[in-house]
């Protein structure tokens, strides 16, 4: 077996270890570790298959963004921060461990692609001069899978829809502001005189 195909199956198995990790720990901080792991993983696949334009897409935009994604639904969902602030030493060892693993990843993609006998595992063609993996694929993405792309995009609205319309639902004991309310205040409505009868200290 080739080693890039043992390179393959050892990111593959990471990739489903951390993607069903991120949906069965109960800590939200572990499930977003596992996520930012399952995502990097996914970027060290695609360098394999030469991909190059997808992978760094990956990272720059979802493990690079995951963050704020968990800080938006923690604060959607009002969670206490505070026992994970004094918690944080806890969190520690889990994120050494995903950051050793991504290390890791990297290093065997860069390692592979040079250190093994090129007549023994040969390296795929070389692409023509002017090839854009860019192009190559946004031509498959519009041709062969256009309606997957279609349909996740459909999906992702969808998605973004629902996002908005949680954030914005009425919850009780809540307190908004109307700023076209508050431009149109008067004075009477800001300040009460009242009137009270003086009365004599006791003693005097």
């Amino acid at each position: 077996m080739p080693i890039t195909e043992i390179v393959f199956y050892a990111f593959s198995l990471v990739l489903i270890a951390a993607a069903v990790a991120v949906i069965t720990v109960r800590n939200p901080i572990y499930s977003a570790l596992f996520l930012v792991l399952a995502f990097f993983s996914s970027a060290a696949i695609w360098l394999l298959l030469e991909a190059e334009f997808l992978a760094i897409v990956l990272i720059l935009v979802y493990v690079g963004a995951v963050m704020v994604l968990f800080l938006f639904v923690v604060m959607m969902l009002d969670i206490n921060l505070a026992p994970m602030k004094e918690g944080f030493i806890r969190y520690l060892p889990v994120g050494i461990v995903v950051a050793v693993i991504m290390a890791a990843e990297l290093l065997v993609v860069i390692w592979s692609k040079g250190r093994f006998d090129q007549h023994a595992f040969p390296l795929p063609p070389p692409h023509p001069a002017g090839y854009s993996n860019t192009k190559a694929v946004g031509e498959l993405l519009f041709t062969n899978y256009l309606l997957a792309f279609e349909a996740a995009g459909v999906i992702l609205l969808v998605a973004i829809i629902a996002a908005i319309t949680l954030t914005h639902r009425k919850r009780a004991g809540v307190k908004r502001q109307n700023p076209s309310m508050q431009v149109r205040v008067q004075k009477d409505e800001r300040m009460r005189l009242v009137k009270m009868e003086s009365e004599p200290r006791q003693g005097n």
